[in-house]
């Protein structure tokens, strides 16, 4: 690979086999180099390939202004998080988890502490995702001697969820995150029970339920194809419908968003599944 940029000493544009542009990191490796001089591959750490030109442009600009080591955390964390969820994330959380990182630092240097007001809903949705984030704070810890508040690995957590779910507006796993909060306040209230939230029901309800507030909020739709079946899960858990009436009514008035047949039946088996798993009845005044 020949150098076609040098951003700074650090960071550096080439093209890879195939001709695609690519943005290359390793301590030294523009450093008293020139445009059209061999790539040193011993010196490489990382290599990013973004599809999008945008995205290029911003992670180009990032990684030219954040040090160094901020970045080879960022990438560390990055690395880790696809290990241990065994899947690929969304290439911008390069843009976004680093450019996090190294805010949360710069508070950090200052003395401000960051509150994250959906710590408890992300330590009990995405709890994956918030390990991840504490292992997070302890890799950052080791490499920068920088301890951050356990409230930095939710905001760590909400990354790596939004880089999961493939998409680019942080506002939306927000919202999705407190959809669940609310459905399950619904389903609580409307049975006037406690959950068990280490229950493998509650678990699989869960599931469904961050695909079903990210089809809500990015207007997707499951077609009806058994009407007959449809109706059959009506009359069989006529509660549980009921149930799922009302989030349904909460989805209209706050998302706009119809609720079709077919989501109803999963979302009443699902309630109805998580029924079983109750533990504790509460007593209205």
């Amino acid at each position: 690979m020949k150098i076609d940029k040098i951003i700074n000493n650090n960071l550096i544009r080439t093209f890879d086999n195939n001709g695609k542009e690519v943005l290359v990191m390793g301590c030294g490796l523009g450093f008293q180099k020139k445009i059209g001089d061999t790539v040193d591959k011993s010196k490489i750490e990382k290599i990013y390939s973004i599809e999008n030109k945008n995205d290029s442009n911003k992670l180009m600009t990032l990684l030219a202004e954040i040090p160094l080591e901020y970045i080879q955390v960022s990438n560390e964390i990055i690395s880790y998080a696809k290990y241990s969820l065994g899947k690929r994330l969304n290439d911008n959380v390069y843009i976004t988890l680093t450019d996090h990182i190294s805010f949360a630092i710069e508070r950090y240097k200052q003395g401000l502490n960051f509150k994250n007001a959906l710590l408890w809903e992300i330590k009990r949705f995405y709890n994956h995702e918030f390990l991840i984030g504490k292992e997070a704070l302890a890799i950052i810890k080791k490499r920068l001697d920088v301890v951050l508040p356990e409230d930095e690995a939710a905001s760590i957590a909400m990354h790596i969820v939004n880089a999961e779910l493939n998409s680019r507006n942080m506002n939306e796993t927000l919202d999705i995150t407190k959809m669940i909060q609310n459905i399950l306040n619904i389903v609580k209230f409307h049975f006037n029970i406690e959950l068990d939230e280490y229950s493998l029901h509650y678990e699989r309800f869960i599931t469904h339920l961050k695909f079903f507030a990210q089809r809500m909020i990015s207007g997707k739709i499951i077609k009806d194809d058994d009407t007959n079946f449809c109706e059959m899960i009506k009359t069989q858990y006529k509660e549980a419908y009921s149930c799922a009436e009302k989030i349904k009514k909460y989805v209209l008035k706050d998302f706009n968003h119809e609720l079709s047949d077919e989501e109803m039946m999963y979302l009443t088996v699902h309630i109805k599944r998580i029924r079983l798993c109750f533990k504790i009845v509460l007593k209205l005044a």
